[in-house]
């Protein structure tokens, strides 16, 4: 099965490679060609499954006859109703969020630094979150497969650890008693949300091969 996935995002794509090999299919993923050229869809839908359809029909339409995937994901918070969802990468700067300090915030970090602050006074019991993805498949324009994908937390009240990004220092994973920031490449990998919304495309395209 050939894939074009429409991101030249490295992470991204290690993730996908990995639930591919997992699967244990005969997978060829790449990089869509000629990506960078092709203007960017408006990404305006409000589910993340929205999102990839619209993308995935988009730039399949630039791979005439190819089978393109796309992805939306972020974090989601039951205490926020789902907050902040397909706006997790610009959750601070929608709401034009500043720290009272001069000191200069990474966007990752200031995203943070507003979730705290939006969750002050909740208590842990009730911080439980997930982490989501889609994935959407199309060809020529037309959806072909969806795959979904989600690891469940908790926001913590500060962050901890060093290791990955956006919200990993405050998504704490209660089976591993450790945030994802503090937990080792791989076992993060194993747990990825992209990588687990991947593995159920694959099921899927799977079928659709098989008709």
């Amino acid at each position: 099965m050939n894939l074009f996935v429409a991101t030249s995002n490295p992470g991204k794509l290690r993730d996908f490679a990995t639930a591919g090999a997992l699967v244990g299919r005969s997978i060829t993923l790449e990089p869509l060609p000629g990506l960078a050229s092709i203007p960017a869809p408006p990404e305006d839908e409000p589910t993340f499954e929205g999102n990839a359809v619209a993308k995935a029909r988009y730039y399949s339409s630039h791979a005439p006859g190819e089978i393109v995937i796309a992805d939306d994901s972020g974090l989601e918070v039951d205490a926020l109703h789902g907050r902040p969802g397909v706006r997790s990468a610009r959750f601070a700067d929608d709401f034009n969020f500043h720290t009272e300090t001069d000191k200069p915030f990474t966007t990752d970090e200031r995203n943070n630094l507003y979730l705290i602050s939006l969750l002050t006074g909740v208590p842990l019991t009730e911080r439980s979150a997930r982490y989501h993805c889609v994935l959407a498949a199309a060809r020529n324009g037309h959806l072909i497969a969806v795959g979904h994908g989600a690891v469940e937390g908790e926001i913590l009240t500060e962050p901890r650890g060093t290791g990955g990004f956006g919200y990993d220092p405050l998504f704490y994973l209660p089976t591993h008693h450790r945030t994802m920031a503090e937990i080792d490449l791989e076992t993060r990998h194993s747990l990825s949300h992209r990588g687990r919304a991947f593995t159920a495309l694959l099921k899927e395209l799977a079928f659709v091969q098989d008709e």
